[in-house]
């Protein structure tokens, strides 16, 4: 087995499809949403206010800051899925081309990366979930099966002298430690 998808354990038996390729020509396989989920607007909350003292060049309170910067905090949302790799291959995630123009959604950091090491980690069992802003003006309401974003699986390359890493992945999303 080379690459592919798997539905995590846990998420068997909630009717779950594995990401496909829409056309034959298609590089990215499009992710579904595994449940309902509520896309906050950045534009909610106190952030205007915020920009608005900033604006002003108004002394803003560290709580003040605190608050507008949790409006622009990325949400994970779940895919019930996880993908399987050769060890020189990444699963490359990207914004599907609707989700900018069409719903105002996008990966804050333009991609997301998947290691071959993250599937089956102990803390998720390699769930992928994708970390999503809507910068619309309204909620946006993902329901379940819902495409949110692609994969691509993608080889990668290393230096010719480089020092084999000693960390070890010990749990899921944003977790390897030196």
């Amino acid at each position: 087995m080379k690459r592919g998808f798997k539905i995590v354990s846990s998420k068997q038996a909630q009717g779950l499809h594995l990401p496909s390729r829409q056309t034959a020509n298609a590089a990215g396989y499009d992710f579904e949403a595994a449940e309902d989920f509520v896309l906050p607007s950045i534009w909610k909350g106190n952030f205007l206010k915020i920009l608005w003292k900033l604006h002003q060049q108004t002394k803003l309170t560290d709580k003040e800051l605190k608050d507008a910067d949790r409006c622009l905090k990325p949400y994970l949302v779940p895919t019930g899925i996880k993908a399987y790799m050769q060890d020189d291959e990444f699963l490359l995630l990207a914004n599907r081309s609707s989700g900018p123009f069409k719903r105002r959604l996008i990966l804050p950091n333009g991609v997301g990366i998947v290691d071959a090491d993250y599937y089956d980690n102990d803390s998720n069992e390699g769930e992928i979930f994708f970390q999503l802003i809507n910068y619309g003006l309204t909620d946006y309401y993902i329901k379940k099966g819902e495409r949110i974003g692609q994969g691509i699986f993608m080889p990668f390359l290393t230096i010719d002298d480089e020092k084999q890493p000693r960390a070890q992945r010990v749990g899921g999303f944003g977790s390897t430690k030196k």
